[in-house]
């Protein structure tokens, strides 16, 4: 008896580690824990894009970074597109987009995020549109429902900046379709800078849509280190009879 307790004295406790070293759940929570907010929110992309609305126009500009980590791999890339209606008066634009109404037709889709998810949601959008012509809410919605219900496009990250002659809309992968009150919408990690510099020249009359889309851009390109100052505009001229109700 007196040589068993000499065992048990002499040696060590063990401590149950409910994680071990080699346990994957373990490696994720740490991989949680050290990633950056960008890379694990939706809201948050490393880039910029802002939308505004104003003196009869609607401009989408958005910068042209992309990075992985910390490294920059291409400084011009396109985030923002312009989708064509299939047919408008009998003859596809998309054919033809040199000419005067091409320029003035379409929607405005302008994404922050992992590009195939983003591109995955544009094809999703387009289909919308052609399912519902002229109902860019509707659309909108439908993609918001079908992003938040489908177990697989709500893996994708990415946020959407939606815009035609009538409205404009943010759509996120938490069900969110977003319509701004004051004309000025943005998503990406410098969003917020790039909303706060617009919003600040909404009043003076003297600037048109596209030059307050370039201000505040420059903002968020000297703010935030995931933009820089390679900007793609979009603009489409608004109708005559919303220009004249945001007006009055």
């Amino acid at each position: 008896m007196k040589y068993f307790s000499n065992l048990i004295s002499r040696s060590s406790p063990r401590r149950f580690d409910p994680w071990p070293q080699a346990s994957p759940l373990r490696s994720q929570l740490v991989r949680n824990f050290n990633a950056t907010p960008s890379a694990l929110s939706p809201d948050w992309h490393g880039t910029t894009i802002v939308c505004v609305r104003k003196n009869g126009r609607v401009c989408m500009m958005g910068d042209g970074m992309v990075s992985m980590g910390n490294v920059i791999v291409k400084p011009n890339a396109k985030k923002i597109r312009r989708i064509y209606p299939k047919t408008v008066g009998g003859s596809s634009l998309s054919e033809d987009k040199d000419s005067e109404d091409s320029e003035n037709e379409g929607t405005i889709v302008g994404f922050a995020g992992t590009t195939a998810d983003a591109f995955t949601l544009l094809d999703r959008l387009e289909g919308k549109l052609d399912e519902y012509p002229g109902q860019l809410a509707r659309s909108c919605v439908e993609l918001a429902k079908g992003w938040r219900t489908d177990k697989y496009l709500r893996r994708l990250e990415a946020s959407l900046l939606v815009a035609d002659k009538k409205a404009a809309f943010e759509i996120t992968g938490n069900g969110d379709v977003l319509e701004s009150h004051d004309g000025v919408l943005g998503v990406g990690s410098g969003s917020q800078f790039a909303i706060a510099a617009a919003r600040a020249q909404m009043d003076n009359d003297d600037l048109s849509a596209e030059e307050v889309a370039s201000k505040a851009m420059k903002i968020a390109a000297d703010m935030c280190i995931y933009t820089n100052d390679q900007f793609t505009v979009e603009s489409l001229k608004l109708d005559v009879e919303e220009d004249e109700d945001t007006s009055t």
